[in-house]
């Protein structure tokens, strides 16, 4: 009976454990996902010189970002110059990382 309850104390904890890196691991992911957003848009804003590593980063940025910038811009056009979607993309960005972090820790 006491092997029993040690195992089970031992399969929580290991448990509370899994929740909170599956926690930590989705709100790291989306905050770097936020900054590679926030780098985008600046990158965007900035006429850089024509250097070849420069164009491979704004290329990657281009790349990772935009697929997901395209579902925002289908509700929301821009307004000449200015496209609101980056702010829009990263504001629920923020919105879901709150969700799934107090979703995950109280699940798990």
């Amino acid at each position: 009976m006491g092997d029993l309850f040690a195992t089970s104390v031992l399969a929580l904890g290991l448990l509370a454990d899994l929740g909170d890196s599956i926690a930590q691991f989705v709100t790291t992911f989306l905050t770097v996902y936020i900054l590679l957003l926030f780098a985008y848009v600046i990158t965007s804003w900035i006429r850089l010189p024509y250097r070849p590593w420069l164009s491979r980063v704004q290329r990657f940025l281009y790349d990772v970002c935009d697929p997901y910038l395209r579902l925002f811009r289908r509700f929301i056009p821009p307004l000449g110059p200015i496209d609101l979607s980056p702010m829009l993309a990263i504001f629920s960005l923020v919105i879901l990382r709150g969700i799934l972090d107090s979703l995950i820790r109280n699940v798990l």
